[in-house]
């Protein structure tokens, strides 16, 4: 059935919610400096065996350029994943933990005990799970990195939680050989995410049912 365009905007409106969730997550743990997240491994081992034959890429201009070749050759294996809600993924994920970045960076930091950022990460990463699954749940796009896991749990009648370790792993393997830094929550975050946001996609789905439901009556 056709979406109306309220519909189609209250779930623009819940996948931004999903997003700022999900962002506070990466952010949280993030600042706790105990390794960066699986895809980000992967993005910056690509800068940095890129960055000295191509000048002009930044950090930021690899994600980028990384999210759109994914986007690109998931829309060569099935457009219908494909979304505007992906795009907005894409454009303000970074901002994002930018500003939750300013906000929480004094009170999160390396001089923190080693007990207090491991939890702090273990935090982030239900956070970021469950933020994760009401932007997945909204079904109006996802991050492109959750896109690969969403797309081979269901070609693959897969399991999400089980699936996303896998592309998690394969992105840190990748990362970690091209020069990306892997630490401790790098490994823990890969185990994770993947079987937290399968306990979560349930619930979110019921969530944003419900909200879909009222709002658009």
């Amino acid at each position: 059935m056709k979406r109306t365009v309220k519909e189609t905007i209250l779930r623009l409106i819940l996948l931004l919610a999903g997003l700022v969730i999900a962002h506070l997550g990466v952010t949280l743990f993030l600042l706790t400096n105990l390794g960066a997240d699986p895809f980000n491994v992967f993005v910056q081992g690509l800068f940095r065996t890129l960055r000295g034959s191509v000048n002009i890429l930044t950090h930021g201009y690899t994600h980028i350029t990384v999210c759109i070749i994914i986007i690109l050759v998931l829309l060569i294996v099935d457009k219908s994943y494909i979304k505007i809600g992906t795009v907005v993924c894409m454009a303000f994920g970074g901002p994002i933990i930018d500003f939750f970045t300013r906000l929480f960076e004094g009170t999160i930091h390396a001089g923190n005990p080693f007990v207090m950022r491991l939890a702090t990460l273990a935090a982030g990463c239900v956070i970021l799970a469950f933020g994760m699954t009401i932007v997945i749940k909204s079904d109006a796009g996802t991050g492109p990195n959750d896109l690969v896991a969403i797309v081979l749990s269901d070609k693959l009648s897969k399991p999400f939680g089980p699936t996303r370790i896998a592309v998690d792993f394969c992105f840190v393997i990748i990362g970690f050989f091209l020069g990306g830094a892997v630490g401790i929550g790098t490994i823990i975050s890969a185990f994770l995410v993947g079987p937290v946001a399968d306990f979560f996609l349930p619930h979110s789905e019921k969530i944003v049912g419900y909200f879909v439901e009222k709002l658009n009556a």
